[in-house]
């Protein structure tokens, strides 16, 4: 008989880890929490070894997308289930994308990444998933044909903007949260240029955006000009033409379909 399956398993980049060997914390909260008089004098957990492993993910990164072509962030909440219409209409957009000749970009989980995914994939474009190194094992999700996965979210981070045309956001928690306001503070510093940012659903987003507009801007936080950095739509034929609107159509030449190389 062979070993017996450890119920615990893990994966980092391309190692496996199971029982035992799973290790107590991710490679951000070992960054963000230890000090060295906690872990040691072990050269693998001082800070300038943490920088070249950095520097290997983000070149290994740039390798795998610099061809991408043209293409557009999703994000949305890991817990829409399918059956419910923000899943459909995730799903519709990321054929749409494709038929423009862009390719899509998630954070490769389950929800509206997955949605955006399997619409990209099933109408013949390039599916690409950003997957991250979590406490609770997610997994790229089975619509992904290009998939990295990171250790660390600020060298995720990167990639979403570096490699996308514009940025979709469907209703979310935290993370979509982090992502949006990144992209928006990117283009209010004029970082970014030409980047359009949606947000999907009016419903949803009306708090943030009133909270913005009725807070923010009489308090002197921000301008009411920073209200123009994005647009909210209420269907995936809208995000469309706000995508469009903004960038223009894609550039040619692009990898934006499946078999032209990664």
């Amino acid at each position: 008989m062979g070993p017996k399956k450890s119920k615990r398993e893990h994966r980092i980049g391309q190692f496996l880890y199971r029982g035992d060997q799973v290790p107590a914390m991710t490679a951000d909260q070992a960054f963000l929490t230890e000090r060295s008089e906690d872990v040691g004098a072990g050269w693998k957990h001082s800070d300038p070894w943490r920088v070249m492993r950095i520097q290997s993910e983000l070149v290994a990164a740039f390798d795998a997308l610099e061809g991408v072509g043209p293409a557009v962030s999703v994000f949305g909440s890991a817990r829409t289930k399918p059956e419910q219409p923000a899943y459909a209409a995730a799903r519709e957009l990321g054929r749409l994308l494709v038929q423009e000749g862009y390719a899509v970009i998630t954070g490769g989980g389950p929800g509206i990444m997955e949605a955006a995914n399997r619409g990209a994939h099933e109408a013949g474009g390039l599916s690409i998933g950003l997957g991250i190194e979590l406490p609770r094992e997610q997994g790229l999700n089975p619509w992904v044909d290009l998939g990295v996965d990171f250790r660390y979210f600020f060298a995720r981070k990167v990639m979403f903007v570096k490699y996308a045309s514009g940025f979709v956001a469907f209703p979310g928690g935290m993370g979509t949260l982090d992502e949006l306001f990144e992209s928006l503070t990117l283009s209010q510093t004029e970082k970014i240029s030409g980047f359009p940012i949606v947000l999907f659903g009016r419903d949803y987003w009306a708090g943030l955006v009133g909270w913005l507009r009725e807070t923010t801007i009489p308090a002197g936080a921000i301008d009411a000009r920073d209200l123009d950095l994005f647009s909210v739509v209420d269907s995936p034929a809208e995000a469309l033409a706000a995508i469009l609107g903004a960038s223009g159509k894609p550039r040619s030449g692009g990898m934006s379909h499946r078999g032209s190389g990664a």
